[in-house]
């Protein structure tokens, strides 16, 4: 009987390992394509000067706040539809598909007039020198009026991974982030016309991108409805909240951490900034293997908790770390050599480049940890618990990197490298503590399947 559980356990976990990256594989490669339209748009950018960098950067933290708030709600939507899709409750699916669209018009709306209205106070806020607070202020009112349509691609990608379909969004990603890669030449180049022409091409490819997805959604079969179909399940709708306002808590309180974050590095000048923005986004592609795979890892648990499946939860739980783990060590190494040429892609500034090489090859060696985090994420979402996310990354964002750089940078008034050590020292107190709560996690607890 031994040889016989052990041979199911193994067939079990190299099940769990070509789920995991069937699933995946479609969701890294859309992440990628997310991600290269941001280094689309700094890289082609960045060869018009540091001014031109530092405009399209100094929002970029805000944005990462804005889109914080559909994310949190996706996140509400993946634990609830991934369950039901366990259960094979159809119903439930659709009306959660349901709720979805009504979050895209309420949050979308609301978002849109809020980032309109504030659009020129931000880069002041953000530190912003003087000469360049009206080319940011312009290109976050043009990114922000498709604002309903950039809530349609994340809660909607979301949606369609929840019943394990990551190769639409792929697909989606790659048509939109080739709309950009046009857009962008001929509107910055060939029409000169700068800063605004690639916010003008972004906001054109986030329309195109919301559009795709909601076709894409009703022509699923599990999760298309008709219009006389619609309704507001209240129960589902607290269900929904229950996870989605913890996790938004933590994602508006993460993100304010990177926007005060931003805002002190801003303060230590054009080019440390200039340095930093472009160090941050070169990074950002050597995660996202991780991003891709907690993914499906949620999706798979959110599945076995709505089978009750214990077997499952454990040998995805256990997979998914130690596979984001060895990505993320070898994205990591991978990083340390290339930092420079890297850096060299976005800016034609040796000062720049010198500055951003000398940080990316410091993160580099705490990617593993990173990825930790990630994964014990992934887990925490799909299982519907937030909660203690929000408590967790609150505590670490604003207890150790906000603190720890305040201190850097205005108490003993060092340099970047030590503000991206307080930086990785929050990565690694996060993936500490996501990894001690997360260990004590039972799916059954009495009885296992």
């Amino acid at each position: 009987m031994g040889e016989v559980r052990k041979y199911m356990d193994k067939g079990i976990r190299k099940g769990t390992i070509w789920q995991l990256f069937t699933l995946a594989f479609p969701a890294i490669i859309q992440n990628i394509m997310s991600t290269v339209m941001q280094y689309v748009d700094t890289a082609m950018v960045g060869h018009l000067g540091e001014r031109a960098t530092a405009a399209v950067s100094t929002t970029t933290t805000v944005n990462w706040l804005v889109n914080s708030l559909p994310y949190a709600f996706a996140i509400g939507c993946l634990a609830l539809i991934s369950q039901a899709y366990g259960k094979k409750d159809s119903t439930k699916m659709k009306q959660g598909c349901m709720l979805a669209f009504a979050l895209i018009i309420v949050i979308g709306i609301l978002l849109m007039a809020f980032t309109l209205c504030l659009s020129p106070l931000i880069p002041v806020w953000m530190h912003a020198e003087a000469e360049i607070q009206k080319e940011a202020s312009v290109y976050f009112f043009i990114i922000s009026l498709p604002m309903v349509f950039r809530c349609a691609t994340i809660l909607l990608s979301t949606v369609l991974q929840a019943v394990k379909d990551t190769k639409t969004p792929m697909i989606i990603g790659l048509i939109c982030n080739g709309l950009n890669i046009v857009l962008n030449y001929i509107l910055i180049y060939a029409i000169s016309m700068g800063v605004r022409g690639a916010a003008i091409a972004t906001a054109a490819s986030s329309v195109l991108s919301g559009l795709l997805m909601a076709a894409a959604v009703f022509k699923n079969e599990e999760l298309s409805f008709s219009i006389k179909e619609f309704t507001m399940n209240r129960l589902l709708l607290r269900e929904l909240m229950g996870t989605a306002i913890p996790a938004m808590g933590n994602t508006v309180a993460s993100c304010l951490g990177y926007v005060v974050f931003a805002g002190m590095v801003n303060s230590m000048g054009t080019t440390i900034f200039a340095a930093h923005s472009i160090a941050v986004s070169a990074e950002e592609i050597f995660y996202i293997p991780g991003y891709g795979l907690r993914t499906a890892a949620s999706t798979l648990i959110g599945i076995a908790a709505g089978e009750k499946n214990q077997k499952k939860y454990d040998s995805v739980r256990n997979t998914s770390i130690w596979l984001t783990l060895l990505m993320m060590a070898l994205s990591g190494t991978l990083l340390f050599f290339i930092a420079e040429p890297l850096m060299r892609v976005f800016t034609n500034s040796s000062q720049v480049v010198e500055i951003g090489a000398g940080v990316l090859r410091l993160v580099a060696f705490s990617e593993p940890f990173f990825g930790l985090m990630i994964a014990w994420e992934g887990i925490s979402y799909g299982l519907g618990h937030t909660k203690s996310v929000f408590v967790i990354e609150t505590f670490s964002m604003w207890g150790i990197r906000i603190l720890s750089t305040y201190v850097v940078i205005y108490v003993l008034h060092l340099g970047l490298r030590e503000v991206w050590y307080c930086m990785i020292l929050d990565n690694i107190c996060k993936a500490v503590l996501l990894t001690l709560y997360g260990v004590s996690i039972r799916l059954i607890p009495d009885k296992v399947q």
